[in-house]
């Protein structure tokens, strides 16, 4: 894969992927009502037809690993708006067994964009999920903000959760981004010819993770106030850390392709 198509299918896949990771990997499918996992779900697949779409279009002939994650990708909406589908229909068991599926094909998707990376395949895995965790806390944190709006009564140790795991991302993230190096990138000036030709995107990803992490502080010192409004306040630095974060995925990948 190549080019901004290419760059784009590498952030939205890790978005999809992560945002449902933690959907289901997290106790939250015992706590949280049916109606978040129809909001997170209709986000995700979004999320995951942008990525398959995005994928197709920065595929080059002859690259195996870029045809398998345009493959996976486009099974990865299929699962995933099928779990939605049974979760519609009043069948929670069916469409949990199929969210873990989507679990799985996502972390599938990932490692066969690894094998599009320029450098090894092992460190280009590592990037993705570190990535993925990454995006994925500040894209859930935002849709369950915004669920507290609907269930009042719901406890306040989901989005703990997903502040704290907000934080630990933060640091998985930076270590990802000091890994890809620094100073001048690959051909993809069409990206943006500054990111590229004088190295600056690496050191505008690490600022934008540095933002994030002040955020992920800022979201912990909310949290800690009894009103409802902490949790306003709380989604509202979450809206700050989806901005910061995409920016700072953006630019990190302009790195990650030959």
């Amino acid at each position: 894969m190549e080019g901004p198509a290419a760059v784009t299918a590498l952030v939205l896949a890790e978005t999809a992927a992560g945002t449902l990771a933690l959907l289901y990997l997290t106790p939250v499918w015992r706590e949280v009502r049916r109606g978040f996992f129809v909001l997170t779900g209709s986000v995700a697949l979004v999320l995951a037809l942008a990525a398959w779409f995005s994928a197709r279009a920065g595929l080059v002939a002859g690259d195996p690993a870029g045809t398998w994650a345009v493959r996976l990708a486009g099974i990865l909406a299929l699962v995933t708006a099928g779990w939605l589908a049974l979760l519609l229909l009043g069948r929670p068991t069916a469409a949990r067994g199929v969210g873990f599926a989507s679990v799985a094909v996502s972390l599938a998707l990932l490692v066969a964009m690894a094998g599009t990376a320029e450098g090894p395949p092992v460190l280009a895995a590592f990037q993705l999920l570190a990535g993925a965790a990454f995006l994925g806390a500040v894209m859930a944190g935002l849709l369950l903000g915004h669920w507290y709006l609907t269930d009042r009564r719901l406890s306040r140790t989901p989005i703990r959760r997903y502040a704290a795991v907000l934080l630990g991302a933060v640091a998985l993230e930076a270590v990802a981004v000091v890994s890809a190096g620094f100073g001048p990138s690959g051909d993809v000036a069409s990206v943006n010819p500054l990111l590229t030709s004088i190295g600056l995107a690496s050191w505008i990803a690490l600022g934008m993770v540095g933002t994030t992490a002040l955020i992920a502080v800022l979201i912990h010192a909310a949290l800690r106030g009894e009103r409802s409004s902490a949790v306003q306040a709380a989604t509202g630095f979450f809206y700050l850390a989806v901005i910061t974060g995409m920016t700072a995925e953006l630019a990190a990948k302009v790195r990650f392709l030959p």
